[in-house]
């Protein structure tokens, strides 16, 4: 069985590793990101099984970023998982309006994360 690929789009780069880490011990392939523009290349690139994205982004926010995965009929089927210190109900309306699959607030439990992935990437 081959590896799901997951892209992570994180600008503050201690979260980027804590992520990976997490990620790559549960069996995925990961791939990582900093900012909106190099996000968008490697959906394009790697297409990957699913996206997991910050909302503040240098660049494009992800906001932007989740609304193009989306419109591109070849990434519209990829899941985007928005995980952002932004918390108001608004954010997560826009998150959600944008395309995403789930809105996770930091700090957020490793538990579940994987869940979610689980979840949006099982058959």
């Amino acid at each position: 069985m081959t590896k799901k690929k997951i892209l992570i789009v994180e600008d503050e780069e201690s979260l980027l590793k804590l992520e990976s880490i997490l990620l790559t011990s549960r069996g995925y392939e990961v791939v990582g990101a900093t900012d909106g523009v190099a996000a968008l290349e490697q959906v394009g690139l790697t297409r990957p099984d699913l996206v997991i994205l910050d909302i503040m982004l240098p660049e494009i926010d992800g906001f932007e970023v989740c609304r193009r995965i989306k419109q591109n009929p070849e990434t519209a089927h990829t899941p985007v998982v928005m995980l952002t210190a932004k918390k108001s109900e608004q954010d997560c309306a826009r998150g959600m309006a944008a395309g995403a699959s789930a809105y996770v607030t930091k700090p957020f439990k490793s538990a579940k994360i994987i869940e979610i992935i689980q979840d949006l990437l099982s058959p």
